[in-house]
């Protein structure tokens, strides 16, 4: 039974979206990605002039549903810590679709991509001003201390969210037997706790 004509633009970003992370934006062929998505690189071509242009498209396939849950994540009237944990708890339950394109644009960070600084811009655009504007709500409100600058409170409380849970998925499955894995869930809990309450052991405690 054919496919229906309405789910090729879907069927592209899928299949762009697993050859990007494979082998590199640059690295990856159209006539692949066409053979993958069940169409011809004429049609790819059609929907997608240029590879930058699919790999755009596939980074804001996902980028606009996880901006929106960022945001709804750290909706203003809420505590920092009530906002973070769901941040968090939303990063735990991304799907894998979602986080095969997070990998890949970690991917192209790697490689110093010339396409590095268009994504920028457009994070910049997106979740960074989400994040940056609930750090400083933080701050003025005494949650989070005051000698911490704002660009370092945003970067942990995105890379303790984040990072976690790529590793969970990258390097969970290829562990030895009998090594347990913990839930998503468990460790969003758990780095959210070292977000708002660090590592180390509080003054005077016992060592």
């Amino acid at each position: 039974m054919a496919r229906p004509r309405s789910d090729i633009n879907e069927r592209i970003l899928r299949a762009a979206a697993e050859r990007f992370l494979h082998d590199g934006v640059d690295g990856a062929s159209l006539r692949q990605i066409a053979q993958e998505a069940g169409t011809s690189v004429g049609m790819v071509s059609y929907y997608f002039p240029t590879k930058d242009d699919l790999f755009v498209a596939v980074v804001e396939d996902k980028y606009r549903t996880v901006l929106r849950d960022i945001t709804a994540a750290f909706a203003p009237g809420d505590t920092f810590e009530a906002q973070s944990l769901r941040l968090y708890q939303r990063l735990a339950a991304l799907d894998e679709d979602k986080f095969r394109v997070v990998r890949v644009v970690l991917r192209e960070a790697l490689v110093a991509s010339p396409r590095m600084p268009a994504l920028l811009a457009r994070f910049s655009e997106g979740h960074v001003p989400v994040v940056f504007q609930a750090v400083m709500r933080a701050l003025a409100s005494g949650e989070l201390r005051g000698d911490l600058p704002p660009p370092a409170a945003v970067v942990a409380t995105v890379a303790l969210g984040a990072l976690p849970q790529l590793l969970l998925r990258v390097v969970g499955p290829s562990l030895p037997a009998g090594v347990e894995v913990p839930p998503r869930a468990a460790v969003a809990a758990t780095m959210h706790s070292v977000l708002l309450r660090g590592v180390a052991a509080p003054e005077g405690a016992e060592r």
